[in-house]
């Protein structure tokens, strides 16, 4: 049977690790050994926080739209339900960003809302 030299191939992958460490502290960046070590975990921690990233941002979101609600009068519970009642559309992120810049459209959204929640209101009580 013939004997495989993996020399190409070893230094390739060794390489790609090596290159992908670059930029670590201290032995990090230069040992094969250390440098594997530190990948794999640099590769589990983006993994994880790709999925993190999601929650966080829409947390943000939520707590910008809240801010904006209560300059309102409103809660972001209050909010959320007000707009589906009215048959608002906008999601999260864009909610956010007009509460951030646009203060004014937001306004005109809880106010929409708050008719709507009053209408709904109005209804159940009839």
């Amino acid at each position: 049977m013939a004997r495989i030299k993996r020399s190409v191939a070893a230094r390739k992958k060794r390489r790609k690790v090596l290159g992908m460490a670059r930029g670590y502290w201290g032995l990090k960046h230069s040992s094969y050994r250390r440098a594997k070590e530190q990948v794999q975990r640099s590769l589990r921690y983006a993994y994880r926080d790709r999925r993190r990233r999601k929650r966080d941002f829409r947390r943000l979101w939520i707590t910008r739209i809240n801010a904006g609600a209560r300059l309102n009068g409103l809660t972001y519970s209050e909010l959320m339900h007000g707009l589906g009642l009215a048959g608002v559309e906008l999601d999260r992120k864009m909610l956010a960003d007009l509460a951030a810049q646009e203060p004014e459209h937001f306004a005109a959204l809880c106010t929409r809302a708050r008719e709507a929640r009053a209408q709904h209101a109005q209804k159940v009580a009839a």
